[in-house]
């Protein structure tokens, strides 16, 4: 099995097409989408007719849960702005998008197998976000018996091994590289370039290889249309890879 997992589009519509083109480019013809694809001040609508138009595995992240279940007073930004955008046809689409998804001996979920809220490979404290230890990893995996567990949601390209073997993949964001949070405590994601991510896994003799992608596109196309939308820190992280706030 050779597949290509991408994650966390974010509405951003040129990177999710540089993203396609290079996986075709490289003859791959298994994808699998691991949620949040449309919330941000960038092209959720166009970003959802995209992706309606193709057959393979689709998540449910924790954006899709929020702009179905929310209210739009009660929304942040990013999902009011993507809501306000949408169409029926799209939220029809959204509502049939499953949590987890199995392919073999590989399970798809956007945060843990668990939760689409949670981090997988991360640990955030209050002094700031960290790569998970290998205790913390195995009780956020629990019982799941999958030998690769792709996940997406924190935008952090990594592979981690459990204790036991399996292994973890993040593909990190096709169209968000930077964000700060504030669940459970303040801090910042960033990957320090502009560029779109994603990963190509592929089961070989031994085991899983892992291969994590940083793809050059037309970033600025994007930022400039978060600024058009009235999210200069959305248009910093996309044209910097860092958020606009500071932990000094």
């Amino acid at each position: 099995m050779r597949l290509a997992l991408i994650s966390d589009i974010h509405g951003n519509l040129p990177a999710l097409q540089a993203v396609l083109a290079d996986i075709a480019r490289r003859g791959i013809t298994q994808i699998a989408n691991l949620g949040d694809s449309l919330s941000g001040p960038l092209w959720p609508e166009e970003t959802a007719v995209l992706l309606r138009q193709q057959s393979w595995p689709q998540l449910a992240g924790n954006h899709e849960r929020q702009l179905l279940t929310q209210h739009l007073s009660r929304m942040a930004a990013s999902d009011r702005h993507a809501r306000q955008q949408i169409s029926p046809a799209t939220l029809q689409w959204l509502a049939s998008l499953p949590p987890t998804h199995r392919m073999g001996e590989v399970l798809l979920c956007h945060g843990t197998p668990t939760s689409d809220l949670a981090y997988c490979m991360e640990t955030v404290t209050p002094t700031g976000c960290h790569m998970a230890t290998p205790t913390e990893l195995d009780a956020r995996l629990g019982q799941e018996t999958a030998r690769l567990i792709a996940c997406g949601h924190t935008h952090l390209p990594r592979t981690l091994c459990a204790p036991d073997g399996r292994r973890v993949v993040n593909p990190g964001s096709v169209g968000l590289p930077a964000y700060d949070d504030d669940n459970p405590h303040f801090h910042l994601v960033e990957n320090g370039s502009p560029d779109a991510r994603y990963a190509i896994v592929e089961r070989l003799a031994h085991g899983w290889q892992v291969d994590l992608l940083a793809l050059p596109y037309d970033f600025e196309s994007a930022a400039a249309q978060a600024a058009r939308n009235g999210r200069p820190d959305w248009a910093h992280a996309l044209r910097t890879g860092y958020a606009l706030v500071s932990l000094t």
